[in-house]
């Protein structure tokens, strides 16, 4: 039997099957009910367990529903037990689920090397994760659509801008204006973090990933879906843990 891993994000909900820390038939959504979406997605399939990880408010009807498809739920918090003693240089109390599952793929999948996360989504989160397992703690700013958006929304006149072509040193318009204004910001912003912690390994994850590791000359890992393949050690390891029992 498989498992099943769902990622709430702001913007989007990204499911994933996964068998043995193989991931199969990721699909996305960003309908208003999820719980539609997941459960036309699984149809009549069990799973050994489901985790979840969610941003959003606390969710019984989805945990219930979720609770009858598998052998066990696993909801992703503070607090959880996890496949390695990941240890915390801050009050992890609140810790969004989404950071909490990255940062353990990120110390399971680099062990012994000091990290920088950063996760180019709604937001961008920037999190610290040292060769000792410790998650040391992170930033967080707004992510690129994001800054289109509130310069859209908060001014008069600004457009809304989705950023095409080369991107130049200064727009010579409004739109090339706020385009290289966004798009080199947080280029700047990134590689500020990056000379600041030239021994760390960058890992670059989120929906710009891509687009933004293109853009920069470091050494960089880019792994789209890190959340899903937190999630998928955490599945496993729970796994394991019903087979002891």
């Amino acid at each position: 039997m498989a498992n099943l891993l769902i990622d709430i994000g702001n913007s989007n909900c990204k499911i994933a099957f996964e068998q043995e820390g193989e991931l199969r038939g990721i699909l996305k959504s960003s309908q208003a009910d999820l719980l539609s979406f997941i459960l036309e997605a699984i149809g009549g399939q069990h799973f050994d367990v489901i985790v979840l990880s969610t941003v959003r408010e606390d969710d019984p009807q989805m945990q219930e529903a979720l609770s009858k498809k598998c052998g066990r739920l696993v909801v992703v918090e503070s607090g959880m037990k996890l496949p390695v003693d990941m240890e915390f240089g801050f009050p992890a109390k609140g810790l969004g689920a989404d950071r909490l599952a990255a940062a353990l793929a990120v110390a399971m999948l680099f062990p012994g090397k000091d990290c920088i996360k950063f996760d180019f989504g709604t937001a961008l989160t920037v999190d610290f994760i040292n060769k000792g397992k410790i998650f040391s703690g992170g930033n967080i700013s707004l992510g690129m659509q994001s800054r289109f958006r509130a310069l859209n929304t908060f001014t008069k006149r600004l457009p809304m801008v989705k950023p095409e072509g080369e991107i130049k040193d200064y727009g010579t318009d409004t739109v090339g204006a706020m385009t290289s204004g966004v798009v080199l910001g947080m280029i700047f912003e990134v590689e500020g973090y990056l000379r600041k912690y030239p021994g760390h390994i960058a890992v670059f994850t989120g929906g710009d990933s891509f687009y933004f590791a293109e853009k920069l000359k470091s050494s960089i890992f880019v792994i789209p879906n890190l959340v899903l393949v937190g999630l998928a050690l955490i599945a496993d390891y729970y796994v394991q843990q019903e087979i002891g029992n």
